[in-house]
C-alpha cells in the first residue's frame, strides 16, 4: 500500500518536471520563429529553468530533511503552476524567462522528494530500484515532450499547451499534498546550525567529490543536449524537420525508458553477481562518451541508432545518486542528493548557455551553422572527458564509501 501511495504522486510530479525540462526542445523553434531568437536568447531562456532549479537546491535540502517530502513538493509545485501559466500569457523574452524560472524553482523538489521519501520509508536494497523507476517516469515525460508534443502543436498553440500544463501541475499537487503519508519519527528535531553542518560534512567528503564532476559534466550535459541542442544538432547539422528531429528526440527518450526499466529490473540481481551501482555508472558513462564521439564525427547513418545509444548509455547517470548517498547516513540524504542535484543543473545551465553563445559567436564569425554546431559539441565532450577521467582516478585513490 505504502509502496503505490508514495511512488504514484512522485512518479506523476516527476513526470511533470522531466516533461517541463526538455518541453523546449520542441517548442523552442517554434518560439524562435515567432519571437525572433536567436541561439543565444534561446539558450538563455530554457536555462532559466535549469537557473532556478539549481539556485534552491541547497534550502531544498534542509527543507526536505526538516519538514518532509510531502509538503516540501506540494508547495512547490504550486509554483511550477503559476509559472506555466506565466509562460503561457509571454510576449517577450523577459516574461518567459521569468515563467520558465518559476516552473523550475517549482519542480526542483519532484526528483529529490522522492528520494527522500524512499529513504524514509524503504530499506537500502530496495533504493537502486526504486530509482530505476522514478526515473522511468521522468522519461516517460520527456517522450511525451517530443513527437507527441510536436503532434499537439498541429491543432493546438505553445500558450495552450502551457496552460493544460498549470491546471495538471495544480491537480499534482493536490494529490501529493493530500494522499502522501509523512513518516513518523523520533528523532529530535535539527536546529539550523546541525542541518548547516550536515551540509558542511557532505562539503568535506572527498567520497562526495569524486561524483561530483560527474554531476556537472555528465549529467549536467546530457540535460543540456536533451532539452535544447540535440534537437538543434538534428535540424542545423543533419539537415532533418522539426517534425524528424521531435521523432529522433522520441526515439531517444524510449531508449531511456528502456534503460530505466532495465535498471530498476535488474540492478539487485547484478549487486548479488558483483555488478554493484559505481561499476554500472562508470562503465555506462563511458559508453555515453563514445556514442557522443560518434555523433559528432557522424560515424554512421543511422542517427536514429545514434541517439538512441547516447540516451541510453546516458541514463546510467541517475545512479550518480545512489553511489553518492551510499557513503552518508540516512539523516543527510536530503542534502547529499540536493548538493550534487545543484552541481548537475549548475551544468546544465553553464553548459547550455555556453554552447548556444559559442554558436552564435563563431556564426557572427563567418562559421557555418554545422561546423558552430559541431565545434559547440567537440567542447562538450572535452569536458565530459575529463570529468569521467577523475572519476575513475579519484576511485582508485579514495577508500570505499561505508
Amino acid at each position: 500500500m505504502h509502496l503505490i501511495r508514495l511512488f504514484l504522486p512522485f512518479a506523476c510530479g516527476y513526470f511533470l518536471s522531466y516533461l517541463f525540462r526538455t518541453v523546449n526542445a520542441v517548442v523552442g523553434p517554434v518560439l524562435s520563429k515567432e519571437l525572433a531568437l536567436g541561439p543565444a536568447d534561446l539558450g538563455m531562456l530554457t536555462s532559466a529553468y535549469f537557473i532556478a532549479f539549481g539556485a534552491v537546491q541547497l534550502p531544498l535540502g534542509l527543507a526536505l530533511d526538516r519538514f518532509g517530502p510531502r509538503r516540501v513538493e506540494a508547495a512547490l509545485l504550486l509554483v511550477a503552476a503559476a509559472g506555466a501559466a506565466v509562460f503561457a500569457a509571454g510576449d517577450t523574452i523577459g516574461m518567459l524567462a521569468i515563467g520558465r524560472g518559476m516552473i523550475g524553482l517549482g519542480v526542483s523538489a519532484c526528483l529529490m522528494a522522492a528520494f527522500k521519501s524512499f529513504a524514509q520509508w524503504f530499506p537500502l536494497e530496495r533504493q537502486a530500484s526504486l530509482t530505476g523507476w522514478i526515473m522511468t517516469s521522468g522519461t516517460l515525460g520527456a517522450l511525451v515532450a517530443s513527437a507527441p508534443l510536436d503532434a499537439v502543436l498541429q491543432f493546438a498553440s505553445w500558450r495552450q499547451v502551457f496552460y493544460g500544463l498549470a491546471v495538471i501541475t495544480a491537480g499534482v499537487c493536490l494529490w501529493i499534498y493530500l494522499r502522501v503519508p509523512d513518516k513518523p519519527s523520533s528523532a529530535p528535531v535539527q536546529t539550523l546550525p546541525e542541518l548547516l553542518d550536515g551540509i558542511r560534512h557532505v562539503l568535506v567528503s572527498r567520497h562526495f567529490w569524486r561524483f561530483a564532476s560527474i554531476a556537472f559534466a555528465q549529467i549536467g550535459g546530457f540535460m543540456a543536449v536533451q532539452s535544447l541542442w540535440c534537437s538543434a544538432w538534428l535540424i542545423h547539422v543533419n539537415g532533418y524537420s522539426r517534425s524528424e528531429a521531435a521523432d529522433h528526440i522520441a526515439a531517444m527518450s524510449a531508449g531511456m525508458v528502456v534503460a530505466y526499466f532495465l535498471i530498476a529490473l535488474l540492478s539487485a540481481r547484478l549487486t548479488r553477481r558483483g555488478i554493484g551501482t559505481t561499476t554500472l555508472l562508470g562503465g555506462g558513462l563511458s559508453l555515453a562518451l563514445l556514442t557522443l564521439f560518434l555523433i559528432i564525427i557522424q560515424a554512421t547513418e543511422q542517427h536514429y541508432l545514434l541517439w538512441i545509444a547516447y540516451g541510453t548509455f546516458s541514463s546510467t547517470g541517475t545512479l550518480n545518486y545512489a553511489a553518492t548517498a551510499a557513503g552518508f547516513p540516512a539523516s543527510l540524504s536530503g542534502r547529499a542528493n540536493t548538493i550534487l542535484n545543484l552541481l548537475a543543473f549548475l551544468g546544465a545551465f553553464s553548459l547550455q548557455w555556453g554552447m548556444g553563445a559559442l554558436i552564435e559567436s563563431q556564426e557572427a564569425a563567418g562559421s557555418s551553422s554545422i561546423i558552430a554546431h559541431r565545434n559547440a559539441f567537440i567542447v562538450l565532450f572535452v569536458i565530459q572527458a575529463g570529468s569521467l577521467i577523475w572519476f575513475f582516478v579519484s576511485g582508485r585513490r579514495s577508500k570505499p564509501a561505508p
